[in-house]
C-alpha cells in the first residue's frame, strides 16, 4: 500500500534544519520521519531548488512505439475489429497486454467505438437514379412538397427486441424485466402523412400482396387525403416494392387520377416518414403494451398523437435531405432529425 505523501509544510521543514547544520539522523528524530525520507527530501531541494512534487512519467508502456503504431494502424484499416482480435494479434508479437491498456492507446489517437449507422445498400445504379431524383427536384417550391402524400409500411414489435434497461437497486437484492423469444410477436402497419399531419394508419393482416395493397389504398389513401385537405391535385408517395409497381396497382392510381411521385430505389433516407417511425416507435413502448391488440392500438393513438408541427418541419426541411444525398453523389448519408 502507497504512504501518504508528507505535506509541503514538513518537507520545507526538513531543508530549513538541513540549512541551520543539522544532520539527516538529528532531523530524522526531531520531525519522527524515515532517515531515508529526509534523505530524499534533501537531494531533491539540492537537484532542483525545490520541495514540491515533480511532473512523474508514471509507469513505462508494456508495448513498443512499433506496437502502438500497429494497433492505431489496424484499427483504422478495420473499423469493425474487436478489443479481443487486437489483444491477441498484440499477443502474437509478444506484447500481452489488457483490452483496456488497448482502448486507452485507440483513445489516445482519437479512435473511440461507436455504434455503426446503418444506410442502405447503394449500387452505382442506385447512387445515379438518387443523384437524379435530387437534382431534379432541388428546385421545386415549398408548395409542391406540402402537396406531397407520403406513406410506407413498417413493423413494430411487441417488445422492442427486449433493449437493455438499466434500474436503481440496493446490494442484494434482484430486479428483473421479462423478456420474450422472437420480441413476442409483432405487427406490420401502413400510414401515411403530409405537412398538415399524419393521415389513416391500417394494420396489415397477413402477407401483403398487391390485391391486399389496394385495398389498404382504396380504404384509407382518399380519406387521408380529404382530412389533410390536400386537394385533388395531390402527389402520391410510395416505394419501389414489386406490389407498389404493379400492373394493377399502377392502373388503380391511374383510374383514380392520383400522380405518383418517381421514386429511387434504395432510398428510405428519402422518405420523411422515416422519422415519424422512429419517435412512433418509442412512444409506443413508453406506454408497454402487454399484447399485439394493444400494441395495435397504442400505435394508432400514438400516431393520431403526433403534432402538426412536427410534420410540418419535416417537410419544410426536406430539400436539405436533397443537398445531403447531391453532397454525397447520390450515396448515403446522415439521416436528418
Amino acid at each position: 500500500m502507497k504512504n501518504k505523501e508528507h505535506t509541503g509544510q514538513v518537507r520545507d521543514t526538513v531543508v530549513k534544519k538541513f540549512k541551520a547544520g543539522f544532520g539527516y539522523k538529528k532531523i530524522s528524530q526531531a520531525l519522527n520521519i524515515p532517515r531515508s525520507t529526509v534523505q530524499a527530501i534533501i537531494l531533491k531541494w539540492k537537484e532542483y531548488q525545490t520541495t514540491a512534487n515533480l511532473p512523474r512519467p508514471g509507469r513505462p508502456s508494456k508495448l513498443s512505439a512499433h506496437t502502438r503504431r500497429r494497433l492505431i494502424r489496424d484499427a483504422a484499416k478495420r473499423p469493425m475489429i474487436t478489443l479481443d482480435e487486437l489483444q491477441r494479434s498484440t499477443a502474437e508479437v509478444g506484447d500481452s497486454v489488457h483490452t483496456t491498456t488497448i482502448s486507452c492507446i485507440l483513445h489516445k489517437s482519437g479512435l473511440y467505438g461507436r455504434v455503426a449507422r446503418r444506410k442502405p445498400f447503394l449500387k452505382d445504379i442506385h447512387k445515379k437514379c438518387r443523384l437524379k431524383f435530387a437534382t431534379s427536384h432541388l428546385g421545386d417550391t415549398p408548395n409542391m412538397w406540402k402537396k406531397v402524400l407520403w406513406s410506407d409500411e413498417t413493423k413494430i414489435e411487441l417488445f422492442a427486441n427486449n433493449a437493455k434497461r438499466y434500474v436503481w437497486r440496493k446490494s442484494n437484492t434482484e430486479h428483473t424485466i421479462p423478456t420474450v423469444k422472437h420480441g413476442g410477436g409483432s405487427i406490420m402497419v401502413w400510414a401515411c402523412f403530409s405537412s398538415a399531419g399524419t393521415g389513416k394508419m391500417d394494420k396489415i393482416d397477413g402477407k401483403m400482396d398487391g390485391a391486399k395493397y389496394r385495398t389498404i389504398l382504396e380504404e384509407n389513401l382518399m380519406e387521408s387525403a380529404k382530412d389533410l385537405r390536400l386537394g385533388r391535385r395531390f402527389v402520391f408517395q410510395q416505394d419501389n416494392d414489386p406490389k407498389h409497381k404493379a400492373k394493377s396497382t399502377m392502373e388503380w392510381f391511374k383510374n383514380k387520377h392520383i400522380q405518383v411521385l418517381e421514386w429511387p430505389n434504395q432510398s428510405p433516407d428519402l422518405n420523411p416518414i422515416e422519422n415519424l417511425w422512429k419517435e412512433l416507435k418509442t412512444a409506443v413502448h413508453k406506454c408497454s403494451p402487454s399484447n399485439l391488440n394493444e400494441l395495435e392500438l397504442f400505435c394508432k393513438e400514438e400516431w393520431e398523437k403526433m403534432s402538426v408541427s412536427r410534420c410540418a418541419k419535416l417537410i419544410e426541411t426536406y430539400p436539405k435531405r436533397l443537398t445531403a444525398v447531391i453532397a454525397a453523389k447520390g450515396g448515403a448519408y446522415k439521416v436528418l432529425t
